[in-house]
């Protein structure tokens, strides 16, 4: 019987395999593609991902660097810049970030499987049967504890009959190829109760992204906003975005991470640096031979929950009136003192300094 085992490999599964095989568990992960693959979200992602990281991770995965961005309510409306003088958020390579993880935590000792899909799983008082079909067909592990970091639609979260996010929304992006390596993110708030972005990502070329209800055709919007930009080209994505975190996310013997616990930013969408930071927290609470599960689920919630509830009532002024919103973008644009992973940081003492600048 192994220690623990973890389905799925992104950022915050991988992270936490490489915590908990650095401990000395005996981890192994399964991953039903190959690591980074499909890309499914933004490589958008604010300077603290670099704590999680080796020194010389920048130079690797970098493409650019963000210094603020301008919103919009609608296409043709004029702008409302939000910047720092300095950067504030890298843009970076997403897929060399997941496999980069994955290699720190093969490093660390943890035993990488791709393609391996987990099919089935049985929760029994002294472990967990995983039934796990590889390349040499189906097999069954046995696991003291289980981390679900399967995504947004979960197979671990389904067999143990966790509750569901609150919400799916539905995300297309596109990587297009022309260089644009401006310090500038644009937002338009055009989008029924989310948003549509563009994201200059350097020599890699721009992101152009949106992301809505399952109600809206976001692939027509996408189609027009680059016919309207003459953006041609490129490689597209897409895939679903949880929004809410389930009333529970943790078994006895299994705890979801990550996007299958809907552990991501309300306003935005992502979901890296806080899967990440919950990778941590559950590494630093658990002992798979004796898992103190709920241990995990209140100690992830003190550290992000405030944070969750403020960036759900930010992402709420996306459909305010349009005079209101108007209102709202013109006070507050101008230099920030905002971290773009804390919205607690609005009533910082630096943030309501540069208001009244």
């Amino acid at each position: 019987m192994i220690d623990v085992a973890v389905v799925g490999l992104g950022p915050a599964g991988s992270h936490f395999a490489r915590r908990a095989a650095a401990q000395g568990y005996e981890v192994v992960g399964f991953e039903r593609n190959e690591v980074g693959t499909p890309l499914a979200c933004s490589g958008h992602v604010s300077l603290d991902l670099w704590d999680f990281l080796p020194e010389d991770a920048p130079e690797k995965l970098r493409q650019n660097e963000i210094s603020g961005a301008r919103f919009r309510l609608a296409e043709g409306e004029r702008s409302y810049p939000f910047y720092k003088s300095e950067p504030i958020s890298n843009v970076i390579d997403r897929v060399g970030l997941d496999r980069l993880l994955a290699d720190l935590a093969a490093s660390a000792g943890a035993d990488i499987r791709t393609e391996h899909q987990v099919t089935a799983l049985e929760e029994g008082p002294e472990a967990v049967t995983l039934t796990v079909q590889g390349p040499d067909g189906e097999r069954e592990v046995q696991a003291r504890l289980v981390v679900g970091a399967d995504g947004p639609e979960s197979t671990v979260r389904r067999e143990l009959g966790l509750p569901e996010p609150e919400e799916l929304l539905v995300g297309v992006l596109q990587h297009v190829p022309e260089p644009d390596s401006s310090d500038f993110v644009d937002v338009s708030l055009s989008v029924p109760s989310f948003f549509a972005w563009r994201i200059p990502r350097g020599e890699a070329g721009v992101e152009y992204g949106l992301a809505a209800p399952p109600t809206y055709d976001v692939v027509d919007h996408l189609d027009s906003w680059l016919e309207s930009d003459g953006a041609t080209g490129g490689e597209r994505f897409g895939g679903h975005i949880p929004i809410g975190p389930p009333d529970r996310v943790h078994s006895d013997r299994a705890i979801l991470l990550g996007d299958a616990a809907a552990q991501t930013k309300p306003f935005t969408g992502g979901g890296i640096l806080y899967g990440l930071r919950a990778a941590d927290i559950a590494a630093e609470t658990l002992d798979p031979r004796n898992p103190d599960t709920a241990a995990y689920e209140s100690a992830w919630r003190a550290e992000l929950g405030t944070e969750i509830k403020l960036g759900t009532l930010i992402r709420k002024g996306y459909s305010f009136p349009r005079p209101l919103a108007r209102l709202g973008l013109r006070t507050f644009s101008g230099e920030i003192g905002v971290h773009m992973d804390e919205p607690s940081s609005l009533f910082s003492r630096q943030a309501l300094a540069a208001l009244f600048r």
